[in-house]
């Protein structure tokens, strides 16, 4: 299954040692992932693990991300679970005695009513592959064969208005193709798709489970996030210009041209600094002002800068990006353009020494 972009708000119910939350986390669409187990100290010891670390601060997200983990049963009704686009349960039915087994599909279909459920479970069929042929886990409380788990699912999906469709993990050996995959799953898409405000109940403010652990991800949807790397990236970019103004001036100087002559701030230099640019992004640039010079300043105007791919991609027009910058960097008089020193101290000229 591939994740749609839609797919914004993603709820594991017995989530464990939260392993599936930390590969969906690198999903730019998803905004909210949310964690539920009974075992509270399994989610004190792996929350540390969703944390953001370091290089998601030099390079954040486009969009927020939130992770929250939830202390409680899943057959229990808290409605901060409400509205989520998929609700994935692996590895979880198994683990609930009949009573539970039978509440479950009202609370996950019923009450929660994702867009999509996705639930895997172990293929009895396969156990016989093993040394031995016991449940594959002690607190196992059964283990369905495909047509035990079939029967059960189509008769959840038809009776909450899903549909379904099986597959599974874990190809058996040749000559054993007929025992199935190891692992079977269950992908329950809802018909007609989520409905707005269709799960408000009596209880829908009703909160049972216990947050235990959350975490926000820096994104540039966060002003001060947004801040940091507009003016990171700008003041790269402007070096750069800055550093091949000087490489032109050092090849003129080389040839001894008398001619006085405006510098070419043409596409040509940007390649020699690594940047490699599509054909639309080419022709974003040459549209835009050029660099210039007044006096010992170096001026890059902003149109300019915001042509540049890694600056484009922040997607701030130059009203937002004059008010981001205008405390960090030095404006022209007029704040169409970003103002730097032509020379500094760092710059080696080896033709003078």
């Amino acid at each position: 299954m591939e994740l749609e972009e839609e797919i914004i708000q993603i709820a594991d119910l017995g989530c464990g040692d939260t392993k599936l939350l930390k590969l969906l986390k690198i999903y730019p669409c998803i905004q909210l992932l949310v964690g539920v187990d009974i075992n509270e100290e399994k989610l004190h010891s792996n929350g540390h693990h969703l944390s953001p670390y370091l290089g998601e601060f030099v390079k954040p997200r486009d969009l927020d991300l939130t992770i929250i983990l939830y202390h409680g049963s899943v057959v229990e009704r808290d409605s901060r679970l409400l509205g989520f686009d998929l609700i994935t349960c692996i590895e979880l039915i198994e683990h609930l005695d009949s009573d539970d087994l039978a509440r479950f599909p009202e609370v996950v279909f019923g009450y929660l009513s994702p867009a999509m459920v996705v639930i895997s479970t172990p293929n009895s069929e396969f156990n016989p592959l093993f040394p031995t042929v016991a449940l594959r886990d002690a607190d196992h409380k059964f283990e369905w064969s495909r047509m035990e788990f079939q029967t059960w699912a189509s008769q959840v999906a038809k009776c909450y208005n899903y549909c379904v469709e099986f597959t599974g993990v874990g190809t058996p050996p040749a000559g054993a193709e007929h025992v199935g995959y190891c692992t079977q799953i269950g992908v329950f898409t809802k018909i007609g798709g989520k409905a707005a405000g269709s799960c408000v109940s009596e209880d829908h403010d009703q909160h049972v489970y216990k947050a235990v652990y959350m975490t926000s991800y820096p994104s540039l949807q966060q002003e001060k996030v947004l801040k940091f790397v507009l003016v990171g990236e700008l003041l790269i970019q402007v070096e750069h210009l800055r550093l091949r103004h000087h490489r032109m001036l050092r090849e003129r100087k080389r040839e001894s041209d008398p001619k006085p002559r405006d510098t070419d701030f043409s596409l040509g230099p940007d390649l020699l600094l690594g940047a490699v640019f599509t054909e639309a992004e080419k022709a974003r640039i040459e549209n835009s002002p050029e660099p210039f010079c007044e006096g010992d300043k170096f001026c890059v105007p902003l149109q300019r800068l915001l042509a540049y791919p890694k600056l484009h991609r922040l997607r701030v027009d130059e009203e937002r990006m004059r008010a981001l910058i205008a405390d960090s960097v030095c404006l022209s008089s007029d704040s169409s353009a970003v103002m730097v020193d032509l020379y500094n101290s760092l710059d080696y000229w080896p033709e003078d020494s």
